[in-house]
């Protein structure tokens, strides 16, 4: 009786290294210099713009979609270069910018926390924990709002007449991006539609409106 609880006990403290060395190998990995040196570039060159992006330099909303409007999270903008001084160091950030009335979906990032913050405006926000409890609040120029890794989460402009930006700041250089209506009514890697009818309990007819919406 000793030797087999001796031996499931070795095997609990097993599986329980296991999982945390799985859970440290799923973060970013631990950059051990004081910064990445792209291949090509020698580091006796690298001067203050090396650690300079112009990604978000001007930056303007599109004011004719629903959506609110998103950067890219690693900072690369069209016509300029990715911001190479991140690289390794676990984190990125995206600006965020909500005409009047729009919305960013229900959405998840499945590897990094995310923080907010309010550069100008007043905004609603959400997120879903694991107990389907909502949580919301209205955010005010100067806050910040944290969303959980992994969890459900939105922003709304409920104003009628000025813009809001934020910026989202997150916890990994690649945080992943799942938006819920595109994810499950998306056409290019469709969900069987008699799941999402009885899932959400609508008809045949909804779902293809709904394929339509987010083609």
């Amino acid at each position: 009786m000793g030797r087999f609880l001796h031996s499931s006990f070795a095997l609990l403290v097993f599986i329980a290294v296991a999982l945390t060395l799985q859970s440290v190998q799923a973060s970013d990995p631990e950059l051990t210099k004081d910064f990445q040196v792209p291949a090509g570039i020698n580091a006796a060159d690298i001067d203050g713009t090396f650690f300079t992006s112009e990604a978000l330099r001007n930056v303007m909303p599109n004011v004719a979609s629903p959506f609110a409007t998103v950067t890219t999270a690693n900072l690369v903008a069209p016509a300029k270069t990715p911001f190479l001084a991140v690289d390794g160091l676990g984190v990125s950030m995206a600006l965020l910018q909500f005409p009047p009335g729009t919305v960013n979906p229900p959405h998840t990032h499945p590897r990094g926390t995310e923080l907010l913050f309010m550069i100008e405006g007043t905004l609603d926000v959400g997120l879903v924990d694991t107990t389907n409890k909502l949580f919301t609040n209205t955010l005010y120029k100067g806050d910040i709002f944290a969303f959980p890794k992994g969890l459900v989460h939105f922003q709304i402009n409920n104003d009628k007449y000025k813009t809001v930006t934020a910026l989202g700041a997150f916890s990994s250089s690649n945080a992943g991006l799942v938006r819920l209506p595109n994810t499950l009514f998306n056409t290019s890697a469709p969900i069987f539609d008699k799941v999402l009818e009885i899932s959400f309990g609508i008809s045949g007819d909804v779902v293809k409106a709904l394929r339509a919406q987010f083609a």
